[in-house]
């Protein structure tokens, strides 16, 4: 989810404007919740899970090592050049792992297929968020915006998934998948309210000829802020009827996925005791809350609190998810923008500001000064126990 301010105040004003517009344009198919909760991708019968489903700790089957290692990415709009960067920094010191489970959310989805391929692909990473390719996203759709489904064009975002997701991309994730490591994008299902976890490694590999189409899709459902951009429509079909989910930012109902909600309610253990995870977490945003007066009137105070609750919410899921970790006794590092660092003053994705946010990242994680145990551990206090490097 996106929690720039900037991009807070486009959300807001989609979302006045949409309200006025009663007269949405999208043609769909009607379904019922009992036709919903039988419903499957065709041809990608496992392709996703819910994240309250009981049965998800399933997904992770495979992973064959006393000691999993996790890298989860969160949204964050422009800020994640800050994710994009830390990870090469990372590559340069040498000390960045394989991951065996990597996840992302709404920009941390553009960046996670990337980081799951591991450190090749750190020039990709830099083009897609240090290069200005996205300093045209957000063109708007004309007065035809304000009564269909989204105020700006999907064709930028559509593109730049295209250009950098192709068939080789494709094929060295699913060999990847084959290997025993797993690739997890979350979307938001609007029809039902919920979080889905998509297996991007399961349908890299399916080997159908939609596998390429369907990747890109979810990865722009991820990426598609509700308002800002036209939600994402998934084919489906639920004993013979086929109708279709509307999917958009995963970071609506979770911005960063450590732990997903059925294991963290689970009340059975999910791995064997001797198995203990090491989790990595980059936040493409700030952990703590910033003073800002606000002005007396309803867009500034709606902006506001808009920006306040997506913040919340993550600092939240992040407690939830440390608590349950430090219970188990696996580990928990996290990575944040420092608070001193200036917030983006232009809207959208300002070149100039993706650009000094990547080299900060980049430099903060070749640095070795890089985690914090806790979301209550200011990274400063890390710091002043001297670097400690994320071994392999």
């Amino acid at each position: 989810m996106v929690a720039l301010r900037p991009v807070a105040s486009s959300i807001v004003l989609a979302f006045c404007a949409l309200s006025l517009a009663a007269c949405a344009t999208v043609q769909r198919i009607p379904y019922t919740a009992e036709e919903k909760s039988d419903a499957t991708i065709p041809g990608f019968a496992d392709a996703r899970v819910w994240a309250d489903d009981p049965n998800i700790s399933a997904r992770y089957a495979g992973i064959n090592t006393r000691q999993p290692v996790m890298l989860a990415l969160s949204g964050g709009g422009a800020d994640g050049a800050f994710g994009a960067g830390f990870l090469a920094g990372w590559s340069e010191r040498g000390a960045r792992p394989q991951f065996h489970i990597v996840t992302g959310a709404s920009a941390g989805a553009l960046i996670a297929p990337f980081a799951f391929l591991g450190p090749g692909y750190d020039e990709v990473l830099r083009r897609v968020f240090a290069s200005g390719e996205m300093e045209n996203f957000l063109q708007f759709e004309g007065v035809s915006g304000l009564f269909g489904t989204g105020l700006f064009k999907a064709g930028p975002l559509r593109a730049l998934i295209a250009k950098y997701i192709d068939a080789p991309t494709l094929e060295a994730i699913a060999a990847e998948y084959r290997a025993g490591r797993r690739l997890f994008i979350v979307t938001t299902d609007l029809d039902s309210q919920r979080t889905a976890i998509w297996d991007m490694g399961k349908i890299a590999s399916s080997g159908s000829p939609q596998a390429l189409d369907l990747f890109r899709r979810v990865m722009e459902a991820s990426t598609s802020i509700p308002g800002i951009f036209s939600p994402v429509l998934i084919d489906v079909e639920a004993n013979g009827k086929k109708f279709a989910e509307m999917h958009v930012d995963g970071g609506v109902t979770a911005n960063i996925l450590v732990v997903p909600e059925a294991i963290l309610l689970a009340k059975k253990p999910i791995l064997p005791a001797n198995v203990k995870p090491k989790i990595y977490a980059i936040l493409n945003g700030k952990l703590g809350p910033y003073f800002e007066l606000v002005k007396p009137n309803t867009f500034q105070i709606a902006v506001r609190a808009f920006a306040t609750s997506v913040r919340s919410n993550t600092r939240n899921t992040l407690l939830a998810s440390y608590e349950f970790v430090k219970r188990r006794g696996w580990e928990l590092n996290l990575a944040a923008i420092d608070d001193s660092v200036p917030n983006q003053e232009k809207p959208g994705f300002d070149t100039t500001y993706m650009k000094g946010l990547f080299e900060y990242g980049y430099e903060r994680g070749r640095s070795g000064q890089m985690w914090q145990r806790s979301p209550n551990e200011p990274v400063e206090q890390e710091r002043a126990r001297g670097p400690r490097v994320a071994s392999q």
